[in-house]
């Protein structure tokens, strides 16, 4: 087991092999691939006479419910930790809480933005299928920047939930907070918000999805504010994890 001396490496891979041998992290990983490729292959299929139809977020669309199981795959990874006395284990093994802490961030991300790359060109590919001429204006460098930002924005939003659930100790309390404040709050009571919607983590984050914006942010603005909101959740999960007893 790693002790206070060992490198960063050592940790990393313990933390690796928690996610790997967890078959509920690699099905949230499997559901976000199937979610965000089946929907966006449905909306690739659907009516495009809309005059605001923005290909690029048609085919990519199915973005919406996939981040549902990258947010649900970032809060479990970290949850796991406090059940059956877990986190105890895992800091006698680690005393330095920030360096577990930080492992255990570089786990969740590295296979989300993997499997968000992955998910995201498969989704252009069915989408664009289905779409035909209507997605046949999108430069390459627009669909790179769609696929990339799209693996970046599901990975921010993964962490967001790590730091959430490191907060409140609770993959069902971060879950119940951060779903329905994405599905209702961003959608339905943010409309009344004017502007002030378009700085929200999803709302932001999900610009870089347009093949072009008329909001405050742009593509990587918007990417930048929800770094920004990732960073904010992490710090706070980091300070529990530091200040509260295992």
């Amino acid at each position: 087991m790693p002790s206070p001396s060992t490198p960063f490496a050592p940790v990393l891979h313990s933390e690796w092999l928690k996610i790997r041998t967890l078959r509920s992290l690699l099905g949230a990983l499997l559901a976000l691939f199937a979610a965000t490729t089946a929907f966006s292959a449905i909306a690739g299929v659907s009516e495009t006479s809309d005059p605001e139809f923005d290909p690029l977020f048609m085919a990519l669309s199915g973005v919406a419910p996939g981040q549902i199981a990258a947010i649900s795959f970032g809060a479990m990874a970290v949850s796991s930790e406090f059940h059956g006395g877990g986190l105890r284990l895992t800091l006698a093994a680690v005393p330095r809480r920030g360096r577990w802490f930080a492992a255990k961030l570089v786990a969740i991300a590295v296979p989300t933005l993997v499997v968000g790359l992955g998910t995201a060109f498969a989704a252009l590919l069915v989408a664009r299928a289905g779409l035909g001429d209507a997605a046949s204006g999108l430069s390459p460098g627009e669909q790179v920047r769609g696929v990339v930002g799209c693996a970046l924005y599901l990975t921010l939003m993964a962490l967001f939930a790590a730091g959430i659930t490191a907060l409140l100790r609770s993959g069902a309390g971060a879950l119940s907070l951060i779903i329905p404040f994405i599905l209702v709050v961003s959608f339905v009571i943010g409309d009344a918000a004017g502007t002030a919607v378009d700085f929200l983590p999803d709302r932001a984050g999900q610009s870089v999805l347009y093949e072009s914006t008329d909001g405050t942010l742009g593509p990587w603005t918007g990417l930048g504010v929800t770094a920004l909101w990732t960073a904010a959740a992490v710090a706070v999960g980091a300070w529990s994890i530091r200040r509260r007893d295992a």
